[in-house]
């Protein structure tokens, strides 16, 4: 989800000693000020909850082959790299044009296991990332909606602080609105659909998992 929130910067300008003592206390700022993780938000929401449990049964043969898949290659992985390792040993940590060789060989089975794993698990991240955005369509205003409630006139995310005290921090609220904004989700991308394109048709809500 890091792809979908970002960490906004703050920087506030000193006030002088002189312009300190030019303005009546009364008329100082009194900002009511919180802190938010918008990320953590989406990933506690009861919508993602449900989705991602619903996942695991609709995409299970998909991820069983993507975790054979992956544990096969990295045992494929290991043994070419050890056998690396010894070869350059061999050759007293000298390279020769036989290790370059099997160097390159290496680096390319590396990138072309990364390609197809990047391939099958491309189901399961297109549908997470779905799932994600529907949520994420929502989150202004529930952010909004935590803020009323909580009478806070300026909300940080955590990276944008140096400390806080656990009071001031209004996520849980934020999930709250959430919980009430988008109760459910679909997890099936409707043909087509790809992150961030606006105007897509939504898919019909999640069904729940069949019970095993």
């Amino acid at each position: 989800m890091k792809t979908i929130f970002k960490a906004a910067a703050l920087v506030f300008a000193p006030m002088t000693a002189m312009a300190l003592t030019a303005v009546p206390a009364v008329a100082q700022s009194k900002l009511g000020i919180a802190v938010a993780d918008m990320q953590r938000a989406v990933g506690t929401s009861s919508a993602y909850t449900v989705a991602r449990t619903q996942m695991q049964t609709t995409y299970k043969p998909q991820i069983d082959a993507f975790n054979a898949r992956k544990t096969a290659i990295d045992a494929d992985l290991k043994t070419k790299g050890d056998a690396l390792q010894a070869a350059l040993k061999a050759a007293n940590n000298k390279p020769t044009p036989a290790i370059e060789t099997q160097y390159q060989q290496f680096q390319q089975a590396q990138q072309t296991a990364q390609a197809e794993l990047q391939n099958m698990g491309q189901p399961i991240a297109l549908a997470n990332a779905y799932v994600e955005e529907q949520i994420a369509a929502k989150l202004s205003d529930a952010l909004k909606a935590a803020m009323t409630k909580a009478k806070v006139d300026l909300v940080l995310t955590p990276d944008a602080t140096v400390s806080y005290q656990p009071a001031v921090d209004i996520t849980a609220a934020v999930v709250t609105e959430l919980n009430t904004l988008v109760p459910s989700v679909g997890i099936t991308p409707p043909a087509g659909w790809q992150p961030g394109r606006q105007g897509q048709a939504p898919a019909a809500p999640a069904q729940a998992p069949k019970s095993r």
